[in-house]
């Protein structure tokens, strides 16, 4: 389409540029311009208006107008970008990685009569800046089409098999890579399978807190500054045999009196918080600590003691093994359920060697719910390998 409308303005008169951008492009290799080239021959029209050359593609001088192809990375490059004129179409291809600050820079670039921006792009994440630039909140005259492999007439069997294959496989991958869903998972992701069994088992619904248990808040804990860790909160309960996850929190930078108001507000300021090992006094002395600080707000509180080297896998094995025992409540807790997806090794590709887990933003989460998992300790009686009661009190 971007040839089309190239061949278009050109006979019409109009002379300038069509800007192919991606986030992300140190060299023509990585940029769109083969796929422009292969439009233009696949269509004798097409093929017949052009001058293509290595690096170049321009329409003929024969027309009244001249309209040239030009490809740059946004990331580097947005300054260059903003000193072009004549810009009649900028198609930012492969978008779902432009960050917010981008858009607001390049936009404004655009500013020829009639000029159109294009975006195209696989969705990953619903908080992406393109997500919820050009989809959740569309400007206005904006036209969106979704386009899947249904809607291919020349779709091979070769693909079809292909999905049918990943759909059998892998199905917690086959939304995102076949549907155009989200990302859920990613390679590596330590609950993908625990996660998919709850979905299919209905663990994951509307589940209603027990008013006779107790709450219980799990923590992990983040700093006061903007680029600080995240601090997280699941609420659970233990009944019976159930764990039952009621409520997720998180948030980054806020105070502690951020995190006591949020409790309070949702009527869990009976709850027991339970603290990672950082969260008891460090200074005896000065006695100042997050157990301290909740303790004085009037919550009962428990620290878990430093479980050493290897923690993180260990809780990794504890909550895969609670998993088949854990009911989520998705309207409350579907931020936290998309962060235990996407919570994943981090590999070397080059060695295929295994890096331990990946610490970025999904990792806090993880980290509140594996503890969660840890410290569970089921009703007497109850072995959660053999889920075979002897005993059972209530």
């Amino acid at each position: 389409m971007a040839a089309v409308r190239g061949l278009q303005l050109a006979l019409e008169g109009k002379s300038g540029i069509i800007l192919c951008g991606r986030e992300f492009q140190n060299s023509l290799d990585e940029s769109s311009l083969q796929e422009v080239k292969a439009a233009i021959a696949s269509e004798p029209l097409l093929a017949g208006g052009y001058d293509v050359g290595e690096k170049v593609v321009k329409t003929r001088s024969a027309y009244p107008g001249r309209i040239e192809f030009k490809f740059s990375g946004l990331r580097h490059n947005i300054d260059s970008i903003k000193s072009k004129s004549q810009i009649h179409i900028l198609w930012v291809d492969e978008a779902e990685p432009v960050s917010e600050t981008a858009w607001l820079k390049i936009i404004p670039t655009v500013r020829e009569h009639g000029s159109e921006i294009w975006v195209t792009w696989n969705p990953e994440r619903d908080n992406s800046a393109t997500h919820l630039r050009f989809r959740k909140n569309p400007p206005d005259e904006c036209k969106i089409a979704e386009i899947n492999w249904r809607d291919n007439p020349w779709f091979p069997d070769v693909l079809d098999r292909e999905r049918r294959n990943d759909k059998k496989r892998r199905p917690e991958q086959y939304g995102h890579i076949w549907e155009g869903e989200f990302v859920s998972v990613v390679e590596g992701a330590y609950f993908a399978e625990h996660l998919r069994a709850a979905r299919e088992e209905g663990r994951i619904g509307k589940v209603a807190a027990d008013p006779l248990m107790r709450l219980r808040a799990y923590w992990d804990l983040g700093g006061r500054g903007m680029k600080s860790d995240a601090t997280t909160i699941w609420i659970a309960q233990f009944v019976g045999r159930e764990v039952r996850v009621l409520d997720y929190y998180e948030t980054i930078g806020q105070p502690l009196s951020a995190h006591v108001a949020w409790l309070r507000s949702r009527k869990y300021d009976k709850a027991l918080c339970v603290l990672p090992h950082d969260g008891e006094p460090r200074n005896p002395v000065a006695d100042a600590s997050w157990q301290t600080a909740l303790e004085d707000a009037g919550f009962e509180v428990e620290v878990v003691p430093n479980q050493g080297a290897g923690a993180y896998m260990q809780r990794i094995a504890a909550a895969r093994r609670l998993f088949p025992s854990i009911w989520f409540n998705e309207a409350t807790t579907a931020t936290g359920i998309k962060a235990l997806g996407w919570y994943h090794e981090k590999r070397d590709p080059e060695r295929g060697v295994g890096l331990g887990a990946d610490h970025d933003w999904s990792s806090h989460a993880a980290d509140s719910f594996g503890m969660m998992c840890q410290v569970y300790e089921p009703p007497r009686g109850m072995d959660l390998e053999t889920e075979y009661e002897t005993d059972w009190v209530v």
